[in-house]
């Protein structure tokens, strides 16, 4: 027997829209996501995704847009309750960044790509940066601390930011080497904390 289509309050179409795209997103690949299979899947009419996406590439830039702004979210919340010293601040935030990386894989590389885009909005651009920004801060708290050293910035980012999407595409991928994740995602990744933590110290004329 055939069900009738779900019906929807207006508002709530586009969520339900972007909860299954990112299903097919992890389930498929991008290359499966179609507005009219997702209006299938919702039991809608196939006109009705156009009120909120006029087009795929809308869809997959709502999806990246989403994906940043939980991304930045993510990282906000890894320094709540947590004490001053910037080792501890950033452990949490490297755990936190290889978590969502490590649960979100493909929706990782769909945000990164629709970034680079040239046709990118300004809108997804900036809330790409917020999660970037918050760790650049985080340097810049530790150096005024004396943890981290000193120098421009991102000559200490860029290393610990390699270091970091490094880590979170082999975990997302599978391909660390066995026992290194063990069970849980991020797991083993203290040694390549330290490693960090080592390369950002504070030169023996510094301290």
């Amino acid at each position: 027997m055939q069900t009738s289509p779900r019906r929807y309050h207006h508002g709530d179409l586009r969520a339900a829209l972007l909860t299954r795209a990112e299903e097919t997103l992890r389930e498929r690949g991008p290359a499966a996501l179609s507005l009219r299979e997702l209006a299938r899947d919702l039991g809608v009419s196939h006109a009705a995704p156009s009120r909120h996406f006029k087009d795929k590439q809308a869809l997959l830039d709502a999806l990246a847009l989403d994906g940043f702004e939980r991304l930045a979210a993510t990282a906000e919340a890894s320094q709540e309750g947590l004490g001053d010293g910037f080792a501890e601040r950033l452990r949490a935030l490297v755990h936190a960044y290889v978590a969502f990386a490590s649960a979100n894989a493909e929706l990782l590389d769909l945000m990164y790509s629709t970034k680079h885009d040239p046709d990118a909005s300004k809108a997804l651009v900036a809330v790409a940066f917020r999660w970037s920004d918050h760790a650049i801060s985080l340097i810049e708290y530790g150096q005024r601390r004396g943890e981290v050293r000193q120098g421009p910035v991102m000559g200490v980012a860029l290393p610990v930011f390699a270091a970091l999407h490094g880590y979170a595409d082999l975990a997302a991928t599978g391909m660390l080497p066995p026992g290194t994740a063990d069970e849980e995602p991020g797991q083993g990744l203290d040694e390549v904390l330290e490693f960090i933590l080592r390369g950002a110290a504070p030169d023996s004329a510094e301290a």
